[in-house]
């Protein structure tokens, strides 16, 4: 395990951030302009749907702009929907601009995310954002996830809270996977980072994967441990999702033999601004998870008395934690669940068959 001193944040910015913490919700412009990013925006060629994705399941439930840039994605009575990339990718950065679903969100998920369990049913990798929803007048919240090899028993999952409501405005969610790291944002705020350690072996994703866009009904989990559900009064829910982005290799999903021409891109993908953590954004990652992580398995003891290897332990993060993971009496917020597995649905391609994911 490794030990990492505490993050520090010039006294300055620290000082600028503290006083506006106090005043929640927190504008995320704000804070990139005050840790310096104000105006950077990443390099990025966005597709339409078109270009990029197809139909996943209820194609009746996906709705499609004019210009063909942006999805929305429905769910009812009848169903939830999802789309699929229409492309496999060894390694790459995919984001989509997503707008939640409003007012009583609870029971519902909208996730974005990468998988192979289609083609790799029983040792699939998988990377996760999901959103969950809640009742009118509570935050939306989110969780990042980590699979590789179908390591479901020893999920990595973080779960936060938002600084802002995602229903409101669309904001970027980004998803970067090379060989060598793996990083989850929020516009463009790392909010965080999984490098690969040669002890985590078949654990570190590596086989190629589709990228997905879903909402469906988890009333069984997804809002108070399954106390809340769906309320389907205010059908339809609608997930918005433009600005879509899938750079990286394509490649068969059982070829897993790189051409020298995947090599190149890759090379090029790892050589991209976004494909590392500067000290500066380092700074406004601190920030984030020190004030927005409310569970990390990295600090739940119960669960894995020694931490997995690509765990990196932050002093004032770790002050944070119960030895179960979720936050201390201290640190707690309503609204949300404490930390534990997802139990999430998966629907691979054969989920255009059917009315809704399994």
């Amino acid at each position: 395990m490794e030990m990492h001193p505490i993050l520090q944040i010039g006294s300055d910015v620290e000082l600028t951030i503290a006083r506006s913490a106090q005043r929640r919700p927190i504008s995320w412009r704000l804070l990139w302009e005050t840790i310096g990013g104000g105006g950077f925006s990443f390099n990025v060629t966005t597709l339409t749907f078109d270009e990029s994705y197809s139909p996943l399941f209820s194609d009746f439930n996906i709705q499609r702009s004019p210009d063909d840039k942006t999805a929305r994605l429905l769910l009812n009575r009848l169903s939830g929907s999802g789309i699929i990339s229409s492309d496999y990718y060894k390694y790459g950065f995919f984001s989509a601009s997503i707008k939640m679903p409003s007012r009583y969100t609870a029971g519902i998920v909208v996730a974005f995310y990468t998988s192979n369990v289609d083609t790799f049913e029983r040792n699939h990798d998988e990377l996760d954002i999901e959103f969950l929803g809640n009742v009118e007048g509570k935050a939306w919240r989110f969780q990042t996830n980590v699979y590789g090899n179908g390591s479901v028993s020893r999920g990595r999952e973080e779960r936060y809270r938002m600084w802002f409501d995602p229903s409101k405005d669309s904001h970027r969610y980004s998803i970067l996977w090379t060989p060598t790291n793996i990083i989850f944002y929020v516009d463009e705020i790392p909010i965080r980072e999984v490098i690969r350690n040669a002890a985590m072996r078949g654990d570190y994703p590596s086989k190629p994967m589709s990228v997905y866009a879903t909402i469906w009904d988890a009333s069984s989990w997804a809002t108070s441990g399954g106390k809340k559900k769906v309320d389907y009064r205010y059908q339809p829910f609608v997930a918005e999702f433009r600005d879509l982005v899938l750079e990286g290799c394509i490649v068969d999903p059982v070829d897993q033999l790189l051409s020298s021409n995947c090599t190149d891109i890759t090379a090029a993908l790892m050589a991209r601004d976004f494909a590392a953590v500067t000290p500066r954004r380092r700074q406004s990652m601190a920030w984030f998870r020190q004030r927005y992580m409310y569970y990390s398995y990295c600090y739940d003891n119960v669960r894995y008395p020694v931490s997995p290897p690509e765990c990196v332990v932050v002093p004032s993060e770790r002050e944070m934690f119960r030895s179960s993971g979720g936050l201390r009496g201290s640190a707690r917020f309503g609204g949300g669940s404490g930390g534990g597995r997802s139990r999430r649905r998966r629907s691979g391609r054969n989920a255009r068959r059917r009315s809704g994911p399994g």
